[in-house]
């Protein structure tokens, strides 16, 4: 597989210039200009970061990448879908709040943000898988799926499930529906704590399979054999008596999450930006943030979104890592054969993150090798 081109520019910034007019001036340079923009809808896929948390981007690189957009004809939005744990941004309201906490206004980013999935993140288009092994059918969040090009724009961390988090998480998991989530995340079907269930029977309104039924005591119950897993009850429950505890391994899962990515973005112009700054041990799906891994390093941008992760992955790992994180924590270091330490590996044991590359290389979603060109 040829080498994909990954442009690169470093956090040092010289006196009256600042970082973001470097990150206009890398996006320029790698050549997200190519792309005809012109009175096309672009989805820019971005993370509004969890309340509480304060690793994630600060809106300021979306309203460089926003406004490079319009200058080039495009009308932006920002836009993530519902997550599927309970949280700060498990519907569209709550989600919209979380947003406008961690400054993502119109005012400050000039652009609107819109919850892909809907108000209880059940507004998803079924999107074929080409080429998928785990799974052939992504549930994507329908403004996604309805805008003409695709920018992903990224906070590149560690991550206890998939070993660290780039453009493939925010694409792939970041996009999936609440029931996207869910095929993603587990393998079972979904359960009804019976102690919470009031009854409402609004879960049924979502179950296309017939699958919940209400005993004599009037509460759900999901008929298993009915059910096909889709986990739209769990959205659909307005008080979170839906869950699904049986996982998927963490191989399976990046390799879920690396289908689901190919779903958004074939057949559609696409370009990725990862920003390597705040290098947080866990996602910013967390209501807290720990204490970066390593020093920033800088801003990266490509068509090829693997290339992109693993241009960062290796940034990341030639880094030395802070002895006051929980690097420094970790006793035992997985060291090769040259000395060289693996941080995603050492901070999260159970994971393996060259999963995600190679089942991405694997289905066509883009190639793990990499030209670096440095954009001063």
């Amino acid at each position: 597989m040829s080498a994909s081109k990954v442009y690169f520019t470093d956090m040092r910034c010289k006196v009256g210039e600042s970082l973001l007019v470097k990150l206009d001036r890398l996006i320029s340079k790698a050549g997200i200009g190519k792309i005809d923009f012109n009175q096309k809808y672009v989805a820019i896929k971005i993370h509004f970061g969890e309340p509480g948390n304060l690793a994630f981007l600060r809106p300021n690189f979306a309203r460089v990448v926003a406004d490079h957009i319009k200058s080039l004809g495009g009308k932006p939005f920002l836009t993530d879908c519902n997550t599927l744990y309970v949280g700060r941004r498990n519907n569209a309201l709550v989600h919209m709040d979380a947003a406008f906490e961690n400054g993502y206004s119109p005012l400050a980013t000039g652009v609107q943000n819109i919850i892909a999935d809907g108000l209880k993140g059940t507004d998803d288009v079924d999107v074929p898988i080409k080429g998928g092994v785990y799974l052939t059918v992504a549930h994507i969040g329908r403004a996604i799926m309805d805008a003409d090009i695709v920018i992903s724009l990224n906070h590149f961390k560690g991550h206890e499930g998939t070993g660290f988090g780039g453009a493939v998480k925010n694409l792939g998991m970041g996009s999936g529906s609440r029931a996207g989530k869910m095929a993603m995340h587990n393998d079972g079907k979904p359960q009804v704590d019976q102690k919470v269930c009031t009854g409402c029977k609004g879960c049924a309104k979502y179950c296309n399979e017939n699958a919940i039924v209400f005993g004599e005591n009037k509460k759900a119950k999901i008929d298993h054999k009915k059910c096909v897993g889709c986990g739209r009850c769990i959205g659909g429950c307005n008080f979170h008596a839906i869950s699904n505890e049986s996982g998927s391994s963490n191989d399976a899962l990046n390799c879920k999450m690396a289908e689901y990515a190919k779903a958004v973005l074939d057949g559609r112009p696409s370009f990725h930006i990862n920003v390597v700054n705040q290098v947080s041990p866990y996602c910013d799906c967390h209501g807290e943030s720990d204490a970066p891994v390593v020093a920033d390093i800088g801003i990266f941008a490509s068509f090829d979104p693997i290339a992109l992760d693993k241009a960062c992955i290796d940034a990341v790992n030639a880094a030395p890592g802070i002895q006051t994180s929980i690097l420094g924590d970790r006793e035992h270091k997985h060291k090769d054969s040259h000395g060289h330490s693996d941080h995603f590996k050492d901070i999260h044991p159970t994971t393996d993150w060259r999963s995600q590359i190679e089942h991405a290389e694997k289905i066509g979603l883009g190639s793990g090798t990499y030209e670096l060109v440095t954009v001063k």
